[in-house]
């Protein structure tokens, strides 16, 4: 489950999931509810692998997401599947989805950065919680 709310000249999300993988591919569904209007119309038809070095769960969140949205700059990649699993060594990913067309792809927000600003992660009696700020 995941939220989207204001923050100044910002945007921030808030996920909540059972486990560390689930939060992480929540969050990365987040964002991209963020920057597509209609993220229900990206087909996964295209795998992307994303392997990210560190132990510490919010810099890693960080990466994550700064990772995916240099996928979207870069590659013009929507992505709308996320198998993620964390270890001790980092974040292994495989994610899925199609290159942007704008014919059928509503873009929306356009999101310079992902924020150190108000960046967490933690557990939770009932699972775990992250929130981020994103520059839009």
């Amino acid at each position: 489950m995941f939220e989207v709310f204001e923050h100044t000249a910002d945007l921030g999300i808030r996920v909540r999931a059972a486990d560390p993988d689930a939060l992480f591919a929540e969050a990365a569904r987040a964002l991209f509810s963020v920057l597509v209007v209609n993220p229900q119309t990206v087909c996964a038809v295209q795998e992307k692998r994303i392997h990210l070095d560190g132990r510490e769960h919010d810099l890693l969140l960080f990466d994550w997401l700064s990772e995916l949205l240099y996928v979207l700059e870069t590659e013009h990649l929507l992505l709308t599947q996320f198998d993620v699993r964390l270890d001790e060594t980092g974040l292994h990913a495989i994610c899925r989805g199609e290159p942007a067309d704008r014919s059928r792809h509503e873009l929306d927000h356009e999101v310079k950065a992902i924020t150190y600003h108000g960046l967490l992660v933690r557990r939770e009696p009932d699972g775990w919680l992250a929130e981020v700020i994103v520059d839009i």
